[in-house]
């Protein structure tokens, strides 16, 4: 059993209902997967197997998390309760989370899967394709060099300028925006020229 240091300040600086949570937790991945190494992952208490992210844990102001990293494919993703992360809700106390049994069978079934070489599964929503305004057709269809640039960019780059746009929470300051961006287009710029790399 690997420990990390930084998971147990981590575990000391949270509040009294989060801290028996956490080291329940801790405990219980390491006696289904005695192997597991402990690390830091965005700032939360991660658990590794086999060079591969396990799971992971965190506490917050009233609540605490659970999640294994292949978890949609151990419990499926409907398990993902309350807005939380993780597949089993906000954690106010132990008895929020499974019986001991139950969840380390669920650990062992990810380490299964990591042992396989099964990659989580991630779900990309597609985002709703975004309508043009008019007010910004109206701008590109008066300006040949941005129109063209506009309807060569990805689908992704065209997005970023209609946002944007449509973004805008007064008129003038949509205006603003259409006429800056149709004078970067024009110069055959993406909405985030400036970070891109040369």
């Amino acid at each position: 059993m690997k420990r990390d240091e930084r998971i147990d300040a981590y575990i000391a600086r949270q509040a009294d209902f989060a801290r028996p949570i956490l080291e329940h937790l801790r405990a219980l991945v390491h006696s289904a997967c005695p192997e597991a190494e402990e690390t830091l992952k965005w700032s939360m208490p991660a658990f590794v197997y086999k060079g591969e992210i396990l799971a992971t844990m965190a506490a917050f102001k009233q609540h605490a998390s659970f999640g294994l990293w292949r978890g949609s494919l151990v419990l499926g993703e409907e398990e993902k309760r309350q807005g939380a992360m993780g597949q089993y809700g906000r954690l106010t106390s132990i008895e929020d989370l499974p019986q001991p049994e139950e969840l380390a069978g669920h650990i062992r079934k990810a380490m299964e899967l990591t042992q396989a070489g099964v990659k989580p599964v991630r779900n990309k929503s597609a985002k709703a394709p975004l309508e043009m305004p008019e007010d910004l057709r109206a701008a590109l269809d008066a300006n040949a060099e941005a129109s063209a640039t506009y309807e060569g960019f990805s689908p992704s780059a065209r997005r970023e300028y209609l946002e944007w746009v449509l973004d805008a929470k007064q008129p003038a300051t949509r205006q603003r925006r259409i006429a800056q961006a149709v004078e970067w287009m024009a110069e055959g710029k993406k909405k985030n020229w400036k970070y891109e790399k040369c």
